[in-house]
């Protein structure tokens, strides 16, 4: 699990106490100051972190100078800094970390060499390239460290969280605004949920004349069991294959899901589904395997045209009807039991698909507890 740290150096007054305050409510993994009788206010389920400069003594019995600290963070900016960090004895409650500003590539090994020796390591970058966060990240990746990217804003940390698509473990905000700090929490605890998919029987198979279909490409690279789950209920979605498998007549293209008529709901984050005929660029939807695992995934473009359209209906075991429209062409897939590849024109009554269902009803996507009945 990710976590925030709260950088408090830079605040003053009713700020501060508003941005700890908050920090405390939204349960962040540590605040952060550079003074030990601020830290002394906190209360003590807040983990500690004092920051400051690296001490004189290297036989410094850390504890016995800083005892309100959790964890002490040594501004360093040498590798003779480092070795005598290293040297410092701290006690089992205690643990140290290196802060290093990382401006040329000096900093920037003396960053990977403590982020493989240290049990915390601070990383703050003067360029807005993330090149050389990639490089501590793949520096430190086999190391048992926790590695700690500062961030300007939440947008910033989003970024930093998806560097080499594993990130930093931890992120320092440095912000005087509350709502900053609860929209960081907000976005370390969005994980994909993971989704008990469910056999679906088809009862029948109907050509229904011309329609649009949406096709949806993503930024990503689907895996062969990945698609994206559409159905016409909102209650019941069937799992459409990308297209990563081979086709006769057209190149693969491992992005795409051609995933139905534009009425369909598509599952996305946060138990929200959207209609196909609102994504667009930009948006996200939720990637899914036919064993339930699920990851984000950005919606680079959409296609909708206007192609022959067939209506799958089926029934799950405990009798809910799920139903969803394609193109009525060959080449259309959907996934079965085991990740199985299904041509939906070969499909017939009898035949099993994977499906995932939902109980909640729906109002503009997002789940609402009302009469209603799709049918």
């Amino acid at each position: 699990m990710k976590f925030a740290w709260i950088d408090l150096r830079s605040l003053t007054g009713q700020r501060r106490d508003a941005v700890v305050d908050a920090a405390v409510h939204a349960r962040v993994d540590a605040v952060v100051d550079d003074k030990p009788d601020v830290l002394a206010t906190l209360p003590p389920t807040v983990r500690k972190v004092l920051v400051g400069p690296m001490p004189a003594d290297t036989g410094s019995v850390v504890v016995e100078h800083n005892p309100v600290a959790d964890v002490l963070v040594c501004e360093i900016s040498s590798t003779a800094e480092l070795d005598r960090l290293k040297s410092l004895r701290g006690t089992a409650e205690q643990q140290l970390g290196a802060y290093v500003y990382i401006t040329d590539d000096a900093s920037l090994q003396l960053a990977c060499a403590a982020a493989m020796v240290l049990p915390y390591t601070v990383v703050r970058f003067r360029d807005p390239t993330k090149i050389p966060l990639e490089i501590v990240i793949a520096a430190a990746d086999k190391s048992p460290g926790v590695l700690i990217c500062a961030a300007e804003d939440v947008a910033e940390a989003e970024i930093i969280l998806d560097v080499l698509e594993k990130g930093s473990e931890g992120v320092l905000l440095a912000s005087g605004e509350v709502e900053e700090v609860f929209a960081l929490e907000r976005l370390l605890r969005s994980e994909t949920p993971q989704l008990a998919l469910t056999k679906l029987t088809v009862e029948s198979i109907e050509h229904s004349g011309l329609g649009d279909r949406v096709c949806v490409d993503t930024c990503t690279h689907f895996e062969k069991d990945e698609g994206i789950l559409v159905g016409s209920y909102a209650h019941g979605f069937i799992l459409c294959a990308s297209e990563t498998h081979p086709l006769p007549y057209m190149p693969t293209r491992p992005f795409r899901v051609n995933a139905g008529a534009l009425h369909s709901y598509a599952v996305g984050l946060d138990n929200r589904t959207n209609y196909l005929s609102e994504l667009q660029a930009g948006s996200t939807v939720l990637a899914v395997a036919a064993d339930g695992r699920t990851r984000r995934v950005v919606v680079g473009r959409v296609k909708l045209e206007s192609r022959p359209l067939l209506t799958i209906k089926t029934v799950s075991e405990d009798g809910h009807s799920v139903s969803l429209i394609v193109q009525d062409d060959w080449h259309v897939r959907v996934l079965g039991p085991g990740g199985a590849v299904l041509n939906v024109t070969e499909l017939k009554p009898g035949d099993h698909v994977l499906g995932y269902l939902a109980t909640d009803k729906r109002h503009v996507g997002w789940p609402v507890g009302e009469f209603c009945i799709e049918k």
